[in-house]
């Protein structure tokens, strides 16, 4: 069945406060859309553009809009993994043509997979970088959460770990440094980390210094995040990394993040799934990834003042199976 007509939109969700990670702070989530419709059914697909991969609304609008025509022509969600490159806009697409297909279907996604359905999944929530005092704070209002993710960002983060664990005693606590140390570093302050029961590590190390792990004690698992995209780069990361962080943006949608997500167990490796700051509807089909992940970091939601108009429940950081009026 054709689909006959296809929209592009930017759109933005506010912030509730700022948002700081070691590569800068924002107050919106800034995403895309894409609606795909046959006459009858309609699926959709956000993404978050990411500078730090070469990506704004404007780049990912226009890679989208280029490629509108042979997605209204019918373009099948296979082919589309080799049209598109790995990226937001990939993302975007091919989560609304599994919307489409599962509407078309009348069934789930999930279902579609052969996959239970991802029901309570307990979230992370994010504590962004700031100073100690002030993160001591976020932690104590987010204590009743079970896991709680720092972002992190230099050399002196061993006082805002500390601050953390104050504010949230009981809370389990994973770190992540979005490439923010160095070698040196991550030395000086796995030393200092004993004390604080911490989970894991999210990339500490830049991507382009991910051989330095080598001969770096792990003492703490670590987790490849800007370092992991898609399936074909995952023999880099074997042996440096003990799990990798998923999200939908880096591999370019849900049909390739299954991909990856197959391998990387078959590799040993544990699974993260994680995302950008974006709303209810970027978080929906990560769900279906994430039903028996190791770690899941979906609190975008959580972290806005404002969402889509059928949103995903939370109790606290449970997140419950998406509606149908929301995505797949």
């Amino acid at each position: 069945m054709t689909i006959i007509k296809g929209r592009v939109q930017a759109d933005s969700f506010q912030i509730d406060g700022i948002f700081r990670i070691a590569r800068g702070s924002k107050t919106a989530a800034e995403v895309v859309t894409v609606t795909l419709s046959d006459g009858t059914y309609s699926g959709r697909g956000e993404c978050v553009p990411y500078a730090r991969y070469g990506e704004s609304l404007t780049s990912v609008c226009e890679q989208i809009q280029a490629i509108l025509k042979e997605i209204e022509a019918g373009l099948t969600r296979e082919k589309l993994q080799s049209v598109m490159p790995a990226g937001a806009a990939r993302n975007a697409v091919d989560c609304a043509l599994w919307d489409l297909e599962a509407k078309r279907e009348g069934s789930r996604v999930w279902e579609l997979l052969g996959l239970p359905q991802p029901d309570d999944l307990v979230t992370a929530y994010t504590i962004s970088y700031d100073d100690p005092i002030i993160m001591e704070q976020k932690a104590r209002d987010a204590a009743a959460r079970p896991l709680l993710k720092v972002k992190l960002a230099s050399s002196d983060d061993v006082p805002r770990i500390a601050a953390v664990r104050r504010g949230a005693p009981q809370s389990e606590i994973m770190l992540d440094a979005n490439e923010g140390w160095s070698a040196q570093d991550y030395a000086s302050i796995m030393q200092g980390l004993e004390p604080y029961n911490i989970l894991a590590i999210e990339q500490p190390l830049p991507a382009s210094h991910d051989q330095a792990l080598k001969s770096l004690p792990h003492p703490i698992p670590l987790i490849a995040d800007e370092s992991a995209h898609t399936s074909d780069r995952l023999p880099d990361l074997i042996g440096l990394y003990d799990m990798i962080n998923i999200k939908l943006d880096k591999t370019g949608g849900l049909t390739e993040a299954l991909k990856l997500k197959q391998k990387a167990e078959e590799a040993g490796m544990d699974i993260m799934v994680g995302c950008m700051v974006g709303s209810s509807l970027a978080m929906a089909p990560a769900m279906v990834l994430a039903h028996d992940a190791k770690l899941v970091d979906l609190d975008g939601p959580l972290l806005l003042s404002e969402d889509r108009n059928t949103p995903l429940t939370f109790d606290g950081s449970l997140m419950k199976t998406p509606s149908v009026a929301l995505w797949g």
